[in-house]
């Protein structure tokens, strides 16, 4: 039987770059913590565009996609499916919302995390939500030869529903005595959860969501206004380097969870510094829409995108930021490169 024993963790010398992290997650969190009540126009604003990207990133991770289109019309309820894939997607954006909505009313527990699941595949044509797996799992890997072999094996179907109930268990105790700090028990957590990859399938996407619910539940909000699957997305190699250095000998208890828990608060991190950016932005007086954008592309190393514009200044229009890229381009402050969706511009200083 696998034995979760967070209490272990409280006697860990932990290195510098994990101490460096949660030391700047902590100070932005204060920095940032007013911020949701300063301005609740321009912050849902922010929020409905982070949402949009979670729920298009979190399923790219697993091969689930469509277009760009098709998923803002899905955030939006103004389509229907059209493909599994898109079924799946919807299935996400309202796991999403029940979190973003309701996290201080979910407890974490294996009952939830079922319902969690269910409404994931609530569109789908599937059989298996809210239901744990019952049948064996692997974790394959392809080889440069296109050949596969067995990674990393987790535990049997029987095994599965105790398994989860104990580390909720274990995790709940581990929060309640307060000695070790919660940014490293939630890694550990979504580690020891992705390696008993308790369901068939959606077990990546409800990893991101748990960790959305247990940073929510423990005042870490700011998921709701960057995106930390799209960070992800963005780094899924390392993300995947971590998990599989992180879930070596994890059925002996004698795994080390270290690089897997740098990596996630590198995440976290990253999501409060592009939050603290687009804080400055967004409430930024009496700024005129070209000096806004001329002073965020004064940010930007390399190239850059309308869509990235669009993404940073929430509270201007499509139309206005298309029309301010030409008076900088006229202005010979930037150049143009590509055409249609290849478009992108770099600054000429």
């Amino acid at each position: 039987m696998k034995i979760f024993n967070y209490s272990m963790y409280k006697n860990v010398a932990w290195d510098n770059e994990i101490l460096g992290y949660i030391s700047q997650i902590h100070e932005l969190k204060g920095k940032l913590s007013n911020i949701e009540i300063k301005n609740k126009t321009k912050i849902n604003k922010l929020v409905e565009i982070a949402k949009i990207q979670s729920i298009e990133a979190s399923n790219k991770i697993e091969g689930i996609v469509t277009t760009s289109i098709r998923i803002k019309q899905i955030f939006e309820n103004k389509t229907t499916p059209k493909s599994r894939d898109e079924k799946e997607i919807l299935g996400y954006r309202d796991v999403l919302n029940t979190i973003h909505e309701n996290y201080e009313f979910i407890p974490l527990k294996s009952s939830y995390i079922l319902q969690l699941h269910r409404d994931l595949y609530k569109f789908s044509e599937k059989s298996i939500g809210g239901k744990f797996k019952n049948v064996q799992n692997y974790i394959s890997e392809t080889r440069e030869d296109g050949s596969s072999f067995v990674r990393f094996e987790p535990l049997k179907p029987y095994e599965t529903p105790d398994a989860v109930d104990r580390l909720c268990e274990e995790f709940n105790i581990a929060v309640s005595k307060c000695n070790i700090d919660v940014l490293i028990l939630i890694p550990i957590f979504v580690l020891d959860f992705l390696c008993i990859h308790p369901f068939n399938d959606g077990n990546g996407r409800m990893s991101r969501l748990l960790t959305l619910l247990l940073l929510y539940k423990n005042e870490y909000n700011v998921g709701k206004f960057i995106s930390i699957e799209k960070i992800i997305e963005e780094t899924k190699d390392r993300y995947y380097d971590a998990l599989q250095s992180s879930s070596f000998n994890w059925i002996y208890g004698t795994n080390n969870p270290t690089k897997f828990v740098k990596y996630m608060l590198s995440v976290i991190l990253k999501a409060y510094r592009d939050f603290e950016t687009r804080a400055n932005i967004l409430f930024e007086k009496k700024s005129k829409a070209i000096s806004q954008i001329h002073n965020i592309i004064k940010t930007k190393i390399g190239k850059f995108t309308k869509s990235e514009i669009v993404a940073l200044c929430p509270t201007l229009s499509e139309t206005t930021i298309e029309r301010c890229l030409k008076e900088l381009l006229d202005q010979d402050l930037i150049e143009k490169y590509g055409e249609r969706k290849a478009t992108f511009y770099i600054r000429k200083d």
